[in-house]
């Protein structure tokens, strides 16, 4: 682990509850620039790579695609498109493993790359947008699909659009890549600082905070220094501060760097818009820097493979679609056969099967990890009550109770113990002496929950639609009785003068109404 810098921030920090001291691992990959990854012959990109409503496809099996093309299209506000990362033919549309914790497959394309790279026509710079209106700036990063490259994946278009009475007065950057292993937002901030400062300039267009706060864990020197350097090399010094933090798991947790900061608290069941903050990953500012100021779609992302069952950690610029088969064949291949294989970080990531499962836009680690560095920690054993998942839940949660009704499937009183403000990092699972897998319960709830309110949204549409179609049915007989009342009327007024020939109209219309509901009972007794 490097040394952590001396406190040289004008900021004064804050503390946030809980959090651990663990080894960062950082060293297998932090000196190991980003290298360009040769494009596989096969890449399976998943249809859904974020938070919110899934994409439509726009392509059929057999088409050839460009590369940039946009492949899928948004559906809702809360949706990010997917463009093809290169150019090749869609052979289908089919499951296919996904980076995702439940190990399910899901609707991918299959693209074969031809090898020729050939772009689509993609959409002009940006490069006078401080004269433009904010609103086509943020459509340009819809139409990028940039999402949050940190991990969570949501739309970063809509992070964008403040609300008029809710100012927005601070925007926080994070740097801080807190989980142990993961180095491709230290490489990034190394290489490539200039850029993430261009495209922080255009989200700080897009929000006009007050002040811009770059939060970088401690043990990242070089990162720190390089951020600094390219600062100086900016206009934005006047309201721009990188701050060194200590090295806390899990500081890069965004209520957590909100915390340390700024001193503020997200309340529960909030989002830190709602008291005048936004926070951006390092690597979506370079996104939306790419989408403004080149027109380029979020198609590859960096990447860290490391473990020490990996012969050569690297950081690689890897396309989306890539399998990681591939990822770990260009570091050449394993030490030694690994004992776990996991998309993420070893505390908020989730082990994978299948080596075919390729990259998406939120996949920032693939591990290899030997037995040493993954133990198998045996069954799990009864909970002692000990109270240490309660000391270090950086949400301060109640960790044990939330698993107590997890356990017991009681999803209502869960939520009373507030589990949507878990943020999965796993501190409670990593410190409990009896092993228990405490943030596998977690997002069972979660996935029940979910499940449970889609139904119950399913049945309200079900039965809104059922109460409109009566309200029709029953609209539409008062206007046939009410035309037929107008009809009646109107013979009565023509054959005043003739009775026997208006009763027999009246007997024939009663007739006919008495045949059509002979009708009607007869089709609802088949």
């Amino acid at each position: 682990m490097a040394n952590p810098l001396p406190d040289t921030n004008a900021r004064p920090l804050w503390c946030f509850h809980g959090g651990i001291h663990i080894p960062d691992e950082k060293g297998l990959s932090s000196q190991c620039p980003i290298e360009s990854v040769p494009l596989p012959e096969r890449l399976w990109v998943p249809l859904q790579q974020h938070i919110g409503a899934p994409t439509r496809p726009l392509v059929a099996p057999g088409e050839r695609v460009l590369k940039g093309q946009l492949i899928a299209e948004p559906q809702g506000l809360v949706s990010a498109p997917i463009h093809a990362p290169t150019s090749g033919r869609i052979l289908a549309i089919e499951p296919h493993p996904v980076p995702h914790p439940s190990g399910l497959s899901a609707p991918c394309f299959l693209i074969e790359a031809d090898g020729e790279e050939t772009w689509a026509e993609l959409p002009p710079p940006l490069l006078d947008y401080p004269q433009l209106d904010p609103g086509l700036i943020r459509e340009r990063i819809r139409w990028a699909g940039v999402v949050g490259l940190g991990g969570a994946t949501f739309p970063t278009h809509v992070k964008l659009n403040s609300a008029p009475d809710r100012p927005i007065h601070t925007l926080i950057i994070n740097g801080a890549e807190c989980e142990p292993y993961i180095t491709c937002d230290d490489r990034l901030m190394r290489e490539r600082a200039l850029h993430i400062f261009e495209g922080v300039r255009i989200i700080h267009h897009l929000l006009q905070p007050r002040v811009v706060l770059i939060g970088i864990e401690d043990n990242k020197p070089e990162a720190i220094a390089a951020m600094r350097q390219a600062l100086a090399a900016t206009d934005m010094g006047g309201y721009t501060e990188i701050v060194a933090i200590p090295t806390l798991y899990p500081s890069g947790g965004e209520k957590q760097l909100i915390k340390i900061l700024s001193g503020r608290e997200v309340p529960t069941s909030s989002i830190p818009a709602q008291i005048g903050i936004v926070c951006q990953n390092v690597g979506t500012a370079a996104a939306v820097a790419d989408a403004v100021l080149e027109g380029r779609p979020l198609i590859s992302r960096v990447v860290t493979v490391s473990g020490r069952a990996i012969a050569n950690p690297s950081n690689l610029e890897v396309w989306v679609g890539t399998p990681i088969t591939h990822l770990i064949d260009q570091c050449g291949g394993y030490r030694q056969a690994p004992a776990k294989l996991i998309c993420g970080g070893p505390m908020m990531g989730f082990k994978i099967e299948d080596s075919r499962t390729p990259i998406a836009k939120g996949t920032n680690c693939v591990l290899a990890l030997t037995a040493a560095e993954s133990p198998d920690p045996g069954p799990a054993l009864p909970c002692i009550r000990c109270g240490r998942c309660a000391e270090v839940c950086p949400a301060n949660l109640l960790p044990q109770q939330l698993y107590w009704y997890a356990r017991a499937k009681d999803l209502d009183r869960v939520q009373d113990y507030h589990l949507f403000d878990c943020i999965e990092c796993g501190c409670c699972a990593y410190v409990c002496p009896s092993h228990i897998p405490l943030v596998q319960y977690y997002r069972y709830a979660k996935t029940e929950i979910w499940a449970r309110e889609k139904e119950r949204r399913k049945a309200e549409q079900t039965r809104t639609r059922h109460l409109a179609k009566q309200a029709r049915l029953e609209r539409q007989a008062r206007e046939r009785q009410a035309r037929l009342q107008q009809h009646k009327e109107a013979l009565a007024s023509q054959d005043k003068g003739h009775p026997e020939a208006q009763a027999a109209m009246i007997e024939t219309i009663e007739t006919a109404r008495q045949r059509a509901a002979a009708r009607k009972l007869y089709a609802s007794e088949d």
